[in-house]
């Protein structure tokens, strides 16, 4: 047996494209909820951190601790930390709802592709 039978780069390229493409909407928009989903979970556990347990590296390297960051400052970067994590907790919600409005796919007519490249 030859190399041809086991290598022919023209079966692939002559291929009869298909007429109509199919495209995924519905697991896009989840999985960017998703993505969402996991770093709100992320922000909000760490602003809960910073909040209750956690304070600035600046304590480590002075002399006297809270003398660069005041506690009130690190409570309201905290509490940003807690809003932001939520708000992109919400978004991903959102984007959960809007996805069961949209159609699973999304067809269109074959676009031609060079095949030089």
């Amino acid at each position: 047996m030859g190399k041809k039978e086991y290598f022919r780069p023209g079966l692939f390229f002559n291929m009869v494209m298909p007429s109509q493409e199919k495209i995924i909407i519905r697991g896009l928009i989840r999985s960017a909820g998703w993505i969402f989903c996991v770093w709100g979970c992320i922000v909000t556990l760490r602003g809960v951190w910073d909040a209750f347990w956690g304070e600035p590296e600046a304590n480590y390297f002075s002399s006297v601790k809270w003398e660069f960051i005041t506690q009130e400052q690190w409570h309201r970067y905290s509490g940003f930390e807690i809003s932001y994590g939520l708000a992109c907790i919400g978004i991903a919600y959102l984007l959960w709802k809007f996805s069961s409005l949209v159609p699973e796919f999304y067809t269109r007519p074959a676009q031609q592709y060079d095949e030089r490249l």
